[in-house]
């Protein structure tokens, strides 16, 4: 079986000083991966090398023992919450059927398979009753799990997220990852992420990318492996969601 993800010696720069130098990388069918780093780190270059939007400067990415370029519907992409236009006059189903772009024909509109995927998906996601609403009305929570079902919609292999959860309270963090791992039972993923105390609560393995990258199992994450990572002392902090009727301060 090919691994989900090859990297080898990989450099790339944006027509300057080098982001990623000599990353290698292997990621396992079925792993659970989390991407760290500080930013400005490559975390989000790394993903786009992934996908095939990028070219590495040197060295090689496979993605299911081929080139990303061709392994493209076999990925499904959820990207920065923070870049998505929350006023599209969209509906959650038809959001998610965007998901089959690519696999249904280019003509005659979506097929009762695409409609049937998308169905599957957004039941998978719990937001199968909001199918009808707009984007608009949608809380960060619920707008994350819509997205994500639009990735799930083209039933992929591999699931690529970044920075799934930013801006989003403690308690929908949870619930998302919460979900992310119920999804890793049949669907290797792959989540960059700001928070490595939390992530390590639900990953296999950490990888740590400033510029250079390392992993580490969850175990081997102590203070001084961030501190190297970040630079500077960093706490890890012990997230636990406030009980239910719990407000907090």
């Amino acid at each position: 079986m090919n691994p989900a993800i090859e990297i080898r010696d990989v450099w790339f720069g944006y027509d300057g000083p080098a982001i990623l130098e000599n990353v290698s990388l292997t990621v396992d069918q079925g792993e659970f991966l989390g991407i760290v780093g500080p930013n400005g780190s490559g975390k989000t270059t790394l993903l786009k090398l992934m996908l095939g939007l990028l070219e590495p400067g040197q060295g090689r990415v496979r993605v299911l023992g081929r080139a990303p370029s061709e392994a493209r519907q076999a990925i499904g992409y959820v990207p920065q919450f923070a870049g998505f236009r929350r006023d599209f006059p969209i509906s959650v189903q038809e959001t998610v059927l965007l998901g089959r772009l690519g696999l249904a024909p280019a003509v005659g509109g979506y097929s009762k398979a695409d409609r049937e995927a998308a169905e599957w998906a957004m039941s998978e996601v719990e937001v199968i009753e909001f199918r009808k609403r707009p984007l608009s009305a949608l809380s960060g929570g619920e707008l994350q799990r819509v997205l994500i079902a639009r990735a799930l919609a083209s039933e992929p292999q591999l699931l690529l997220l970044d920075e799934p959860t930013a801006n989003i309270d403690l308690r929908v963090e949870k619930d998302i990852f919460d979900l992310l791992k119920q999804l890793n039972t049949r669907t290797t993923v792959v989540v960059v992420s700001h928070d490595i105390g939390f992530i390590s609560r639900y990953v296999t393995r950490v990888a740590c990318l400033n510029r250079t990258l390392v992993c580490h199992t969850t175990a081997e994450i102590t203070g001084e492996v961030i501190a190297q990572l970040y630079g500077r002392p960093v706490r890890m902090v012990r997230h636990v969601a406030p009980a239910q009727g719990d407000r907090g301060p």
